[in-house]
C-alpha cells in the first residue's frame, strides 16, 4: 500500500463504510504535492512517476476494494460500503482534494531531468515519469549503415555520428559546435535529420537559421524557449549572415538575452545542438569568424538509393534506433576532441571570395613563405579582375584580412638578402586548406523481398518446448491451458493449433486488402518487405504474412495497432497464438527495441485539481508543452478553461506574468492563430481579489535573507531572539523550502525579492534559472513576479517601515551602529565553492541586521500592526492595501462614486449628498461664495495644464506643490503652517465621493484628537473601530503617539496613490494634473500675493507653510482665515528672531520664543551638518559621530590605499594620451597593445584598492596615519567619490577609539568656512550668530 493511505472503517445506518484515510506525517516517499496540488505518485507497477492523478485516485480506489474484499471474507453478513474516491457523492474526492490542497504540504521533486532510454532501471529517486521508446543496446545496424554510407561518405558520416553520440553521452550541452548540411535537393541531407529528430524525439525543436543571422530580428531565439538538447532545421538558410553574433553565442552555450513577442527580454543560456539542413554556403565573413571554429559542415556524396529500396532501409532504421544511438556514443567516445580544432576548409571555398584568392595563390605563398602587402594587393587585384569579384575588398580590410592566413605581420623587416621590406607576412598557414577527405565508394543497392517456401519451420525449432494444443471445431482452443502438458514438439504444426509462446514474443500481422476488399498476399508482402528482416510465415488463408520478433521492452505498453491493417500481437496472461504452418523464410528471429508505437495511457484532469496558483501555473505551463493534446488550439482552449473554472470559483491567483507566453504560443498556431489569439484576450489572467496571506499564530517568527549567484542560492535564516543561531542552507532542495515556510518568514524587502525567489526554487527552478528570475527583478521587469510568492512572508520589514525609515539595508545598519559589510564577490559570476563560506557570513551578517531592523523599527511595526487589525487583514498586506481596505471595503471599482472638477471654472452646483458633506466638514468655506462667479467651491480663474506644465497668475506650478524664496537675511519670522494639508485638500474635493471621503476625514481628525486625547470624538469615528484601541491607550498597553502613527501612515499612503500612474482604487483617471497637491500649490499662490498686497514680505513658501518677516497679530489673523476659506487650518508653529535664506531649500534660523526660544534649527545639507551646526550655532561639543560621513553610490566605493605606493600620476596621464591616440589611429593596434599592457603594470604599483561596497561610513584622516582615496568604480575606471577629493578616508569602525586624534579636521573646517562665507553674502556673521537683538 502507498505510505500516504490509512484504510479506515466505521459501522453507520447504511454498513460498514470502507474509507481513505490519508497522513500528514512522516513525509510520504510515494506521493508528490507541489503548490498545494498534487503533483506525481510513485505507480510501482511500471518503476515510473505519474502526473496524472487519475492513477492516484485509481491506487486509492484499488486499495478500498481490496479492504471491501477482506471485510467481506471475515465479516460475511456484513453490508460493506466502499467509498470510493470515482464517487462524488461518497466524500472520498473531497477529502483527497482537501488533502492535497489545504492539508499536505508541498514535497516534491521536479520530474525528467535526466533522459531515461527504455532498458534503464529506474526507481523512486530518479524521479523520471517517461522513458524514451528505445534502449541503449549494441545491435544490429544493417540498414542504417546501407543507408548512411550510401549518402554519405566516411570522412562526413563520422562527423554525424561523433555529433549524434556527443548528444547521447549528454557532451554536447558543453560542446561548441553545430553542423550544416550541405548539398543539393534530393542527397539526403533531410534523411538524416529525420532519423536525428527520430533519435532525439521530444528532445528537439525546430528553429530559423536565417532569424538567427539576422542583426534586425529581435525574436530568433524564441523557438529556443524550451531549452530543447537539439535544434534543427530541414531547408535553412546562412548564406546573408548580417550579424553572427548571435548564432555564436547560441552554439557556445554563453548567457544570452533572449526577446519573446509580447514579453519582456530575460537572459538563457541554451544547451542545444544545432542542426541545418542547406542548399547554400554559410557565408564565412573573413578567417576570424566565430563560426570557422564552431562551424562541422557535412557533404552528402550525392549517390541515392532507389527508391523501393530508400522506403524500405528508412522503415526499418525506426527498428535500430538503439543500436544507432549505441554505435554513434562509441564513436563520440572514442575521441571527444576529435573536431576541436576543425576548419570548414570546404564551407570557406564556397563563400569566401578572399578564402579563394589565398587559395589560388596557395602554391606562389607556401613556396615564398613570404610576401609584401604591396605584392599580394597586386596579386589580389589581379585575381578579382580574372574571377570577377563582384566586391572587392580594399586594401586597409585586405591588409588585416590576410594576416589570418600567415603566422607573422611585421611593420619593417630586414630580409635575409640584405633589403628591408615594409608591411611583411611570413610563416604561411597551409594547414587552413589540408582535408583528409576520401572519395566514397558506391555501394550495390539490392531490394530485400521475404522469401516464403515449403521449408522446415525455425519458429517451431525455437519454440518447441511451449505449450501447445490442436484447436476445437470451432477453431478455438480445446482445452484450459492449465490442463495442457503437450508442447509443440509434440503436435503436427500443419494444423490448427495454439501455441503459448513467450510473453516478449510478438507478432506482426498484416491484413492489408486490395481495391475490391480483398486480402492482398502483393500488398502484405510489400508492407513486410520494409520491415527488419526477421522470420516470417504466411497465415492460414496464405494472402496474410506473420512477422515474429522478439520484443526487447515493456510489452505491456505496446500499441495494438501499429497502422490501418497491420496489428501488434502480444500474447500475455491466457492468450496464445493461433497458427497453421504453410510456408515461411528461413531467417531467425529478430529482436528489435524500437520502432513500435506506444500505447497512449488515458490522460484526464480533473477540474478540481484548479485550487491554487501553483496548480493554475503547473496545468498551463503543461498545455503549452502539448502535453494532453498534440494541437495549439485545444491546448488554448484547455488553459481558457483552467482559467475560467478558477476565476468562477473564487480561486485567488495571479498569472499576469505568463501572459506574453501564452500570446506567443496562441500565436504558432498553423491555421487557428486569430481563433487562439481571440480566446487569449478573454482570459481572467488574474482574479479580482489578489491572494491572501495566511498567519500561521502559532509558528514561530524567523527572519530569513538570501544570496544568489549563477551557481549558488544561499538562504540563510534564525529564529527570533539573540540566542539563537542562523541557519545555513546552501543551495536548497524544494522540499528544504518546503519546510522553511512553516515558520513566519520576515525578510527585508522580501516582497519584491526574496520570496519570489525561493518560491521559484519551490516551484522547482534550478540555480541558473534562479539568477536569472533574479536579475528580471533587479531589472524591474513587471511580469517577473509570482502572485502568490508576496504572501509567502509574515511580513516586510522595508514595506511597513515609514517614509523617513524607508532606506536600504546597509544605511540602516549604519544608523544603527552595526558592523557594515560588503561581499565584493561579483555577482554576475559563479562563485568558486571554497568561497561559499564567506557568502555564507556575509549573508549571515544580513540576516542579524534584518532582525536589528525589526527591533529598531518598533514604532512601525506596531502601526502596521494596528492598519492591519482594523482592516481586517495580515500584517503582511502593504500599507496600501490595508489603508485601501479601511477606507473602500470590498468595493474593487470606488472610482464610479468620486467627484472630480476643474480647479479653473467656478462651480454653480453640487450634488445633494456633497454638499452636505462639505458643509459639514468644511463650514468657513462653505458659508460664503468664491470669486467673482460667486462660486460654490473655491476656483482659481486662468490656472491652465497643458502638455505637463501648470501656469497661473503668470508662474510656472511644480506638479508636486509650490516652493518661493526671497534669500537673505530675516528677521522676526512668523512660520504659519497648514495642518496636514494635502489631506485637507482631500476632503475640501470630496475627491472620493460623500461616504468615503468621510471614512478619509474620520482617520484625519481621528489622528488629531488622539493628539489632543478627546477620545469621546474617537469613539464615534471609523464606526467605533477606534474605541478598542483607545482602551489601550487609557490601560497604558500603547500610547497616544503608537495610535496617531498608525494613522499617520495610513494619511501618507493615500496621497501616493492619489498620486500615482499606476492603477489602484484611489486613482481618477481624470486627475491629470495631481489635484490634491495641484490644489495647496494654486491656493499658496493666491495668499502670497494677497500677504505682498497688504505690504508685507514672502521670505519663503514651501508647499504648506509661509514665513512672512516681520509679521504683526493682523497678518497673522489674515494669513489663518484666509485659509479657513479654502478648508485650510493654519497653526501659528514658530516665530524665528532671525533667518538666513540661502535658497528655497536651505536656511538657518533662531526661535525667539515658545519652548525652543534662544535654539537654533537648520533646514537643508550645508547648515545641517553636525560639525557645522555645533561649531557656528548650537555650540555644543563635538562628539566622534559628528566627524562621520556616510557616502552611497549606485556601483562601487573603493579605498585605494596608495599612501606609501609610487606616485603613478604621470603613467596615468601617459595612458590616457595613448588612448586617444589610438581613438585617432595614430598607432596601430599592436604598438597601442604593447605599450598600454607596459603602462598598466605601472600603475597597478601605484594603486592598492580595497572593496568597500555601495555604502560606507567613513572618517577624512590626516595624510600619513594610513588613509585611503575615497574612489567610486565604473567600467573599470576609477573616480574620486562626491565630496571625497583631496582628502584620505578610513571607514569609521577602524577609527573609533584608537584613531581618533588622526581625524583631518580640516575638511570640517573647511564646510565651516563655507557656511560662514554664504551668511556673509547677505549680511555680518558674527551679529547673526551673536546673541544681541538682530536688525
Amino acid at each position: 500500500m502507498v505510505d500516504f493511505l490509512i484504510i479506515s472503517t466505521k459501522q453507520t445506518k447504511n454498513g460498514v463504510e470502507i474509507f481513505p484515510k490519508f497522513r500528514l506525517y512522516p513525509k510520504s516517499q510515494d506521493l508528490m504535492i507541489r503548490g498545494g496540488d498534487f503533483y506525481a505518485i510513485w505507480r510501482e507497477d511500471i518503476g515510473l512517476w505519474s502526473t496524472n492523478e487519475d492513477d492516484a485516485l485509481a491506487i486509492i480506489d484499488s486499495e478500498l476494494s481490496k479492504a471491501a474484499d477482506e471485510y467481506e471474507q471475515k465479516h460475511p453478513d456484513a453490508r460493506v460500503v466502499p467509498l470510493y474516491t470515482w464517487d462524488s457523492s461518497s466524500g472520498s474526492i473531497d477529502a483527497w482534494h482537501k488533502y492535497c490542497q489545504k492539508q499536505k504540504r508541498d514535497s516534491f521533486e521536479m520530474l525528467d531531468e535526466t533522459l531515461v532510454f527504455s532498458n534503464s532501471e529506474t526507481n523512486k529517486k530518479d524521479y523520471a515519469s517517461k522513458k524514451l521508446s528505445y534502449p541503449l543496446e549494441s545491435g544490429s545496424i544493417t540498414a542504417y549503415d546501407k543507408l548512411i554510407s550510401t549518402l554519405y561518405d566516411e570522412e562526413n558520416r563520422h562527423k554525424i555520428e561523433w555529433a549524434i553520440g556527443s548528444i547521447v553521452t549528454g557532451d554536447s550541452k558543453y560542446i561548441q559546435k553545430f553542423m550544416v548540411f550541405y548539398g543539393s535537393a534530393g542527397t539526403g541531407k533531410s534523411t538524416v535529420l529525420n532519423i536525428i529528430q527520430e533519435l532525439f524525439d521530444g528532445y528537439y525543436s525546430v528553429f530559423d537559421a536565417r532569424a538567427l543571422g539576422s542583426s534586425s530580428n529581435s525574436f530568433a531565439l524564441e523557438p529556443f524557449k524550451t531549452n530543447p538538447l537539439v535544434a534543427i532545421q530541414h531547408d535553412g538558410d546562412l548564406s546573408k549572415i548580417e550579424d553572427n553574433t548571435r548564432l555564436n553565442s547560441l552554439v557556445s552555450h554563453e548567457l544570452m538575452t533572449v526577446n519573446e513577442k509580447f514579453k519582456s527580454t530575460y537572459s538563457n543560456r541554451f544547451k542545444c545542438f544545432l542542426f541545418m539542413g542547406t542548399n547554400k554556403p554559410v557565408k564565412i565573413t573573413d578567417a576570424k569568424s566565430g563560426l570557422i571554429r564552431r562551424l562541422i559542415d557535412v557533404s552528402p556524396t550525392g549517390n541515392k538509393v532507389p527508391q523501393s529500396e530508400y522506403r524500405r532501409l528508412v522503415k526499418q532504421i525506426s527498428f535500430e534506433l538503439g543500436p544507432i544511438a549505441w554505435h554513434c556514443k562509441e564513436v563520440y567516445l572514442e575521441d571527444p576532441d576529435y573536431y576541436n580544432d576543425y576548419i570548414p576548409v570546404s564551407m570557406m571555398g564556397a563563400s569566401n571570395d578572399f578564402y579563394n584568392f589565398v587559395f589560388d595563390s596557395y602554391h606562389i605563398f607556401k613556396k615564398e613563405d613570404g610576401v609584401t602587402l604591396k605584392q599580394a594587393w597586386e596579386m589580389y587585384k589581379n585575381y578579382c579582375d580574372d574571377t570577377k569579384v563582384p566586391y572587392p575588398v580594399p586594401q586597409r580590410i585586405f591588409k588585416e584580412e590576410l594576416k589570418n592566413y600567415f603566422n607573422e605581420y611585421n611593420d619593417r623587416l630586414n630580409l635575409d638578402d640584405g633589403t628591408r621590406a615594409r608591411s611583411y607576412y611570413s610563416g604561411f598557414k597551409t594547414s587552413i586548406f589540408e582535408s583528409n577527405s576520401e572519395k566514397p565508394s558506391k555501394e550495390k543497392t539490392d531490394n530485400y523481398i521475404i522469401d516464403f517456401k515449403k521449408q522446415e519451420s525455425i519458429f517451431d525449432k525455437e519454440c518447441a518446448d511451449c505449450l501447445a494444443q490442436y484447436a476445437s471445431s470451432k477453431e478455438t482452443p480445446s482445452k484450459k491451458w492449465d490442463n495442457v502438458k503437450t508442447t509443440l514438439r509434440d503436435i503436427n504444426t500443419s494444423r490448427i493449433h495454439y501455441v503459448k509462446i513467450p510473453e516478449n514474443h510478438i507478432v506482426i500481422d498484416f491484413d492489408i486488402k486490395d481495391e475490391t476488399g480483398k486480402k492482398s498476399f502483393e500488398k502484405n508482402l510489400e508492407a513486410a518487405s520494409k520491415w527488419p528482416a526477421t522470420y516470417a510465415e504466411l497465415s492460414k488463408s496464405g494472402s496474410g504474412i506473420h512477422l515474429h520478433y522478439i520484443y526487447n521492452g515493456d510489452v505491456t505498453k505496446l500499441s495494438r495497432v501499429y497502422a490501418d491493417s497491420i496489428e501488434i500481437k502480444v500474447f500475455s496472461g491466457k492468450s496464445s497464438l493461433r497458427r497453421k504452418l504453410t510456408k515461411c523464410n528461413d531467417l531467425p528471429i529478430k529482436t528489435i527495441s524500437s520502432g513500435l508505437p506506444i500505447r497512449k495511457e488515458k490522460s484526464m484532469v480533473s477540474d478540481n485539481v484548479i485550487k491554487s496558483e501553483i496548480g493554475i501555473r503547473k496545468m498551463i505551463q503543461r498545455n503549452m508543452e502539448k502535453e494532453f493534446h498534440p494541437g495549439t488550439k485545444p491546448s488554448i482552449d484547455f488553459i481558457y478553461k483552467i482559467l475560467e473554472d478558477a476565476y468562477e470559483r473564487g480561486v485567488k491567483y495571479d498569472v499576469s506574468d505568463m501572459k506574453n507566453d501564452i500570446y506567443a504560443f496562441a500565436m504558432n498556431s498553423t491555421n487557428q492563430s486569430e481563433y487562439c489569439i481571440k480566446l487569449v484576450s478573454q482570459m481572467h489572467f488574474k482574479s479580482d481579489d489578489p491572494s491572501e496571506a495566511v498567519d500561521s499564530k502559532n509558528a514561530q517568527i524567523i527572519f530569513y535573507d538570501i544570496e544568489v549567484f549563477p551557481n549558488l542560492l544561499l538562504v540563510n535564516w534564525k529564529l527570533k531572539g539573540p540566542e539563537n543561531k542562523i541557519v545555513r542552507m546552501i543551495n536548497p532542495s524544494p522540499s528544504d523550502i518546503e519546510e522553511l515556510l512553516k515558520y513566519r518568514l520576515v525578510g527585508f524587502n522580501c516582497r519584491r525579492y526574496d520570496n519570489h525567489l525561493i518560491y521559484a526554487r519551490l516551484m522547482g527552478y534550478n540555480n541558473e534559472q534562479i539568477y536569472n528570475l533574479s536579475q528580471r527583478i533587479i531589472k524591474g521587469e513587471r511580469n517577473a513576479f509570482f502572485g502568490e510568492a508576496y504572501n509567502l512572508s509574515y511580513t516586510d520589514i522595508y514595506d511597513f517601515a515609514s517614509a523617513g525609515n524607508k532606506k536600504s539595508l546597509k544605511k540602516l545598519e549604519i544608523e544603527m551602529g552595526i558592523h557594515h559589510k560588503e561581499l565584493g564577490l561579483p555577482w554576475d559570476q559563479p562563485v568558486p565553492e571554497e568561497k561559499w563560506i564567506e557568502v555564507a557570513e556575509y549573508c549571515d551578517n544580513d540576516v542579524i541586521a534584518t532582525e536589528a531592523a525589526w527591533n529598531y523599527l518598533s514604532a512601525d511595526w506596531l502601526a502596521r500592526q494596528i492598519l492591519a487589525d482594523l482592516a481586517g487583514m495580515t500584517v503582511n498586506d502593504t500599507t496600501n492595501t490595508l489603508t485601501t481596505k479601511i477606507i473602500f471595503g470590498n468595493e474593487r471599482k470606488p472610482q464610479s462614486k468620486f467627484f472630480y472638477r476643474n480647479l479653473a471654472e467656478p462651480v454653480k452646483e453640487l450634488p445633494d449628498d456633497i454638499l452636505k458633506f462639505l458643509k459639514s466638514a468644511c463650514p468657513d468655506m462653505m458659508k460664503q461664495k468664491h470669486g467673482e462667479a460667486k462660486s460654490l467651491l473655491p476656483y482659481f480663474p486662468g490656472y491652465k495644464y497643458e502638455n505637463g506644465v501648470s501656469t497661473y497668475r503668470g508662474e510656472e506650478v511644480g506638479e508636486g506643490g509650490y516652493v518661493y524664496a526671497e534669500p537673505g537675511i530675516h528677521c522676526n519670522v512668523a512660520l504659519l503652517d497648514i495642518a496636514s494639508m494635502h489631506p485637507h485638500s482631500d476632503i475640501a474635493e470630496c475627491l472620493f465621493g460623500p461616504e468615503y471621503t468621510e471614512r478619509f476625514r474620520d482617520i484625519v481628525e481621528g489622528r488629531v484628537n488622539i493628539k489632543h486625547e478627546n477620545w469621546d470624538a474617537v469613539d464615534k469615528m471609523l464606526d467605533g473601530k477606534l474605541t478598542p484601541y483607545v482602551q489601550k491607550v487609557k490601560d497604558g498597553e500603547l500610547t497616544s503617539k503608537d495610535l496617531a502613527n498608525a494613522l499617520k501612515t495610513a494619511i501618507n499612503s493615500v496621497y501616493g496613490l492619489t498620486a500615482a500612474n499606476f492603477d489602484n482604487p484611489f486613482r481618477d483617471i481624470r486627475n491629470k494634473d495631481n489635484i490634491v497637491a495641484k490644489r495647496g500649490a494654486l491656493f499658496m499662490i493666491d495668499l502670497k500675493h494677497e500677504v505682498q498686497k497688504r505690504g508685507f514680505t514672502v521670505a519663503h513658501i514651501k508647499t504648506d507653510s509661509i514665513k512672512i518677516p516681520n509679521a504683526t497679530k493682523e497678518i497673522i489673523d489674515f494669513v489663518m482665515d484666509f485659509g479657513k476659506k479654502y478648508g485650510y487650518t493654519f497653526e501659528h508653529e514658530a516665530t524665528y528672531d532671525r533667518m538666513c535664506l540661502v535658497n528655497d531649500a536651505v536656511y538657518i534660523c533662531k526661535y525667539k520664543d515658545g519652548k525652543k526660544a534662544g535654539k537654533w534649527d537648520a533646514t537643508g545639507t550645508q547648515f545641517q551638518i553636525p560639525y557645522v551646526f555645533k561649531t557656528l550655532f548650537s555650540k555644543e561639543p563635538i562628539k566622534f559621530d559628528d566627524m562621520c560621513e556616510t557616502k552611497s553610490v549606485t556601483s562601487f566605493l573603493y579605498l585605494d590605499m596608495n599612501e606609501n605606493l609610487p606616485d603613478v600620476t604621470e603613467y596615468e596621464k601617459e595612458l590616457t594620451k595613448l588612448e586617444q591616440q589610438f581613438k585617432k589611429e595614430q598607432i596601430s593596434e599592436a604598438e597601442f597593445n604593447t605599450l598600454s599592457e607596459q603602462l598598466m603594470r605601472r600603475i597597478d604599483e601605484g594603486h592598492d584598492y580595497q572593496f568597500v561596497g555601495r555604502v560606507g561610513n567613513f572618517c577624512p584622516i590626516l595624510p600619513g596615519h594610513g588613509g585611503g582615496l575615497l574612489v567610486r568604480e565604473k567600467d573599470g575606471k576609477y573616480y574620486s567619490a562626491t565630496g571625497a577629493k583631496g582628502y584620505r578616508w578610513l571607514e569609521s569602525e577602524i577609527v573609533r577609539g584608537t584613531n581618533e586624534e588622526y581625524i583631518d579636521k580640516s575638511y570640517y573646517n573647511k564646510l565651516v568656512d563655507e557656511a560662514v562665507a554664504t551668511i556673509e553674502q547677505y549680511g555680518d556673521f558674527e551679529m547673526f550668530v551673536s546673541d544681541d537683538p538682530y536688525s
